[in-house]
């Protein structure tokens, strides 16, 4: 049944013709529920807000697989205007982003360009910038340009996903970079050659995975909503007296609010996941796909306020 309604939610997030109503119709009603707004400039209040909370934030704008150099350089703008609005407002934020939004389907020296921009920008303004990760065609090129960056800046972090055969061996070579890594399960719909078909498995992997990166000494990042998951991390802080501030719980904007203020209350850094922008339809899907147990969190979310 899980898997039925994971391909259902991933087929949904590719309609093109629900995806234009929901642009066109549902920003508004989404903003402040399930994204933080339209634009950034937008999102900034509902930020603050978590801060206010205590709760850190990551921002992304919402959009990727782009095949123009034109809007990849206007999306490369936009990210360099976020981090400075994050500088300029206070804000306990940092920005996420995928590689193919700056142009990794285009040409390689056109991503490493725009990304290079980037990253000199969140340098000098100390903000962490984190390469999200894509599905598995995309996943080599994304860690290796993660890799070329790593040499060269302190503020760049990647993506790494439980659901991959390859993601162990990738972590150990990660490790030798000291990176900060966010670990997710994944929400891309991936053949068996390449992942692990059953959900047992990939909870058994990212357990795995979780307690490789914490050992080996790596700023990680479990973004989960599986209390499994947080309870499995808690327990290994305490076996191995992992100090607090080698890690963190990561969620998403408007999913288990409840919880991530709780966290915040045993102590625990939590970071928000924010995104914004008109592109939310599809995110929300993979989203749902992810996990069946998301739907009433998000059903919970989009009902509040």
């Amino acid at each position: 049944m899980e898997a039925v309604t994971r391909d259902f939610f991933l087929f949904l997030s590719k309609n093109k013709t629900l995806n234009h109503l929901a642009q066109n119709r549902g920003s508004n009603f989404a903003a402040g529920k399930i994204i933080g707004g339209t634009d950034f400039a937008s999102s900034i209040a509902y930020i603050k807000e978590l801060n206010e909370q205590g709760l850190s934030v990551t921002v992304d704008h919402l959009g990727e697989f782009v095949d123009s150099p034109q809007v990849a350089a206007e999306r490369t703008e936009e990210c360099i205007e976020t981090i400075r609005m994050i500088h300029r407002e206070g804000l306990d934020s940092q920005v996420s982003l995928k590689m193919t939004s700056l142009g990794l389907d285009i040409d390689r020296e056109l991503v490493v360009a725009n990304m290079t921009r980037i990253l000199d920008e969140a340098e000098k303004l100390d903000i962490m910038v984190t390469i999200d990760m894509e599905d598995v065609t995309r996943c080599g090129a994304t860690l290796e340009l993660f890799k070329q960056f790593k040499k060269q800046y302190k503020n760049v972090s990647t993506v790494l996903q439980a659901y991959l055969y390859r993601t162990e061996q990738d972590l150990k070579e990660l490790s030798r970079l000291n990176p900060f890594l966010r670990l997710v399960k994944g929400a891309y719909k991936e053949s068996p050659e390449h992942a692990y078909p059953d959900k047992a498995d990939v909870d058994t992997n990212y357990m795995r995975l979780i307690e490789q990166s914490l050992l080996a000494g790596n700023y990680t990042a479990i973004a989960s909503h599986d209390e499994n998951m947080i309870e499995f991390t808690k327990a290994m802080q305490r076996k191995h007296k992992i100090p607090l501030e080698q890690f963190e719980f990561q969620m998403l904007y408007g999913m288990r609010t409840s919880l991530q203020q709780e966290l915040v209350k045993q102590g625990y850094r939590v970071r928000v996941y924010v995104p914004y922008g008109m592109d939310w339809y599809g995110y929300f899907m993979r989203r749902l796909a992810e996990r069946p147990a998301n739907i009433a969190f998000a059903f919970k979310g989009m009902t509040k306020k």
